[in-house]
């Protein structure tokens, strides 16, 4: 069952969040609750600890692999989760979610070509198309009603001239936390097979839906020229330092092509931990997945209950899936850096800059709230003293 306390809290680690080169770089200091990086920390669900102990107590680490079993899993998962069929042999496994964009990007576009994102987004699709010599497009989202909307308008403008060849789409979105609707994803992928482009759609966050709201993934669309990244056990189960990622498409020509670009590269093979902790997650982790998505449903409920009530100041945008949460402090009037002092001096908030999404005001933060609620609860407090303090 899911808890959110670690037994063994104590043991010695070197999670990046916690990183004092890091924390430094980011914020000049180390003493801030780290609330900026995409992880958990909660434990893994039992069947995953207890396979992955298996495998330690055989003492024996010779070659070996299971992919097929890995896809299957996947493949059943998606069907009881989300009901879609997936093909079990259509996957094609990679290191990670962030290799099989990058692959993805070099595989359908050339050097020059224009990869469009619609911003603010995950700060790391910007640097993997430009670092592959490709330019980042932006399609800037528009507020709506308190909510953030596709710019349909500007989208298929931007597809136009005929310089964007790929579309790179979240889904659910990192960092606003929109679970798209289907008759959204119909009008993108209309748009984007008029002027025949690929859809490369990042579905990492796929499992983390909350009440309301329905994942549909871009295989369901029949779109030929889209793949998916789907299955990647990293943030639905917590394992993001030994999970792959998991490319699919039911495009047997793009299949096939990937598939050869990934064998050339020798990076199909992953290894035991990844591949059993994963089958673990996906035919035992039920239960505390279950548990898990209701805590941070929760988690969700109480931040916006607590700063409606408390800090009308700031505005939060209730995410409809993922386990982040997108604000705006521009209620408080403050010059850029007071306000940064206030998050991460006063508040000791270790919070995500809006910029790092491609978003041009400082007032933006992102933070991750996978983490246990009492903590949660007393940065918001501290944060409440913090500005209460400050206006009276």
């Amino acid at each position: 069952m899911f808890s959110d306390k670690p037994k063994n809290s104590d043991a010695q680690n070197k999670f990046i969040k916690y990183d004092s080169e890091m924390l430094n770089h980011i914020y000049k200091t180390e003493d801030v609750t780290p609330y900026w990086v995409a992880d958990m920390d909660f434990p893994i669900a039992n069947p995953i600890t207890l396979e992955l102990q298996r495998l330690v107590d055989r003492e024996v680490y010779a070659y070996e692999f299971n992919s097929s079993a890995v896809f299957k899993a996947i493949s059943d998962w998606n069907k009881r989760q989300h009901h879609i069929e997936l093909n079990p042999k259509t996957f094609v496994q990679v290191p990670g979610v962030l290799n099989a964009i990058a692959l993805l990007i070099r595989e359908w576009s050339e050097v020059g070509d224009g990869v469009l994102i619609q911003t603010p987004v995950y700060h790391q699709f910007k640097r993997l198309i430009e670092s592959s010599g490709r330019k980042a497009i932006s399609n800037t989202m528009k507020i709506e009603d308190g909510q953030y909307r596709m710019d349909f308008d500007d989208f298929e403008g931007k597809l136009q001239n005929g310089d964007v060849k790929m579309v790179l789409l979240c889904n659910p979105h990192n960092p606003v936390g929109r679970v798209w609707e289907k008759s959204e994803l119909q009008q993108l992928v209309d748009i984007a097979k008029k002027y025949d482009v690929v859809i490369i759609s990042d579905e990492i966050h796929a499992d983390i839906v909350f009440s309301g709201h329905k994942f549909t993934s871009i295989v369901e669309f029949g779109y030929e020229k889209s793949v998916s990244i789907i299955g990647s056990p990293a943030k639905n189960f917590g394992l993001n330092s030994i999970s792959n990622g998991y490319i699919y498409t039911d495009n047997q020509e793009m299949f096939e092509q990937i598939k050869a670009t990934v064998n050339s590269l020798s990076l199909d093979h992953g290894n035991a931990f990844t591949t059993f902790a994963t089958i673990a997650a996906y035919e035992k982790g039920q239960a505390w997945f279950d548990g898990f998505l209701a805590y941070t449903e929760n988690t969700v409920n109480w931040i916006v209950d607590f700063i409606k009530k408390n800090l009308p100041q700031i505005l939060v945008y209730k995410p409809e899936g993922t386990n982040q949460i997108w604000f705006d402090f521009s209620g408080l009037s403050l010059e850029e850096e007071v306000l940064k002092m206030l998050i991460v001096n006063k508040a000791k908030m270790g919070l995500t800059p809006g910029s790092w999404f491609g978003e041009p005001n400082a007032n933006f933060y992102r933070m991750n709230i996978a983490s246990p609620l009492g903590q949660i609860q007393a940065s918001f407090l501290l944060l409440k003293s913090e500005i209460d303090k400050l206006y009276s």
